[in-house]
């Protein structure tokens, strides 16, 4: 094995152990645990609050290409609040205006949106513009998984149950026909929580991949006799 393949080799093996345990946890969580009623499948509806299984993955990167370090963790936090609060921003002006069935008032609230947040950069480093844009790119994925809450009506379901699911006026036009319909508040706000969790990901693995690094050997403390000197018997 070579050195390079050596030294990764500990930083692999703790993302691996910490995604397996966040991707089991998170998909428990969603359709196992924190659930509105049984489907009859052996899953349940998620509730309004679940976990945005890929979207902690996106952060988790962006942690690592920022630096991996405290100033990466702090950027990133800031850029998913502000990534997220614009996401939300969108939503609302999406439904304020209702284009449905045509999409310039997404087109023209992500075109204002964007030159808004490249402007501000200007204002420090601290202000990160991908790391805003990734925040901002997933709320938007989930918000288009999810029915486009705000622009198609019903996009996120009515009531979240069971009932409302075999009902095409209430089920929502989410993915999996309506089950993971989510009003467009909290398809922001799940978002921004588990963008936060994949800051702590990153961080973790970190520290976890430290752990499994073998400690380099101890070099041998010099001499205190000095050079040209006999030792003492």
């Amino acid at each position: 094995m070579s050195a390079r393949m050596k030294s990764t080799l500990p930083l692999a093996i703790a993302i691996a152990l910490i995604a397996f345990v966040y991707v089991e946890v998170a998909l428990n969580f969603t359709f196992h645990w924190a659930t509105d009623g049984d489907l009859g499948n052996g899953l349940a509806l998620p509730s309004n609050f679940h976990f945005v299984v890929p979207a902690a993955f996106v952060a988790w990167g962006m942690f690592f290409a920022l630096g991996a370090n405290g100033t990466a963790a702090r950027n990133l936090s800031i850029g998913n609040v502000i990534g997220s609060a614009a996401a939300l921003v969108l939503f609302l002006w999406v439904r304020a205006v209702a284009t449905l069935p045509d999409f310039w008032g997404i087109s023209l609230g992500v075109a204002v949106l964007a030159l808004v947040l490249v402007m501000a950069s200007s204002v420090g480093d601290w202000f990160n513009v991908p790391a805003i844009f990734t925040a901002f790119a997933s709320c938007l994925f989930w918000w288009i998984a999810t029915g486009l809450d705000g622009w198609a009506t019903n996009g996120g379901g009515v009531g979240n149950s069971v009932a409302a699911l075999g009902k095409p006026a209430t089920a929502g036009f989410g993915a999996f026909g309506g089950v993971i319909s989510t009003p467009y508040g909290w398809v922001a706000f799940n978002t921004l929580f588990t963008l936060m969790v994949g800051v702590l990901l990153g961080m973790a693995s970190v520290r976890l991949a430290a752990l499994f690094t073998p400690k380099p050997a101890a070099t041998p403390a010099p001499s205190s006799t000095p050079r040209g000197a006999t030792p003492a018997h």
